[in-house]
């Protein structure tokens, strides 16, 4: 049986994710977990991901700073504690609004081996492995 954790993002390792994005993992199955993981996405001035979409269920809230939310043709401004929910295989992606502060999200998994498939390559990668 797993035991409860309390995470300290602060005192974790980041990782490195390009364009101006870190994600710093928190729940994983190292802590025992079994149905979902999750974990912090710190985005510098202008950052952005690139269009991606998971092979399950998401939902990620701004935490600090002010978003852009692009999913399909649409794009959502996102202020903190905004949350989406986007179903799996839909292309989306956030941006940082602004150029001069940063910006932080939560986001959560439905699945222990979540994927990101890279919309413009089709590159698909388990999202634990790009934190090891």
């Amino acid at each position: 049986m797993s035991e409860p954790t309390i995470l300290r993002p602060k005192s974790l390792k980041a990782f490195e994710r390009g364009g101006g994005a870190r994600t710093t993992p928190l729940v994983t199955s190292k802590l025992g977990a079994t149905a979902f993981i999750n974990g912090i996405t710190e985005f510098g001035p202008g950052a952005k991901i690139p269009w991606h979409f998971h092979n399950c269920e998401e939902s990620v809230m701004l935490l600090e700073g002010e978003a852009i939310f692009d999913i399909g043709d649409e794009h959502h401004e996102l202020s903190p504690q905004d949350t989406t929910f986007i179903p799996s295989g839909v292309p989306h992606r956030f941006r940082n609004k602004s150029e001069t502060q940063g910006m932080k999200i939560l986001w959560i998994y439905g699945r222990m081996d979540a994927t990101r498939t890279l919309v413009d390559t089709g590159e698909t990668r388990e999202v634990a492995a790009e934190h090891s």
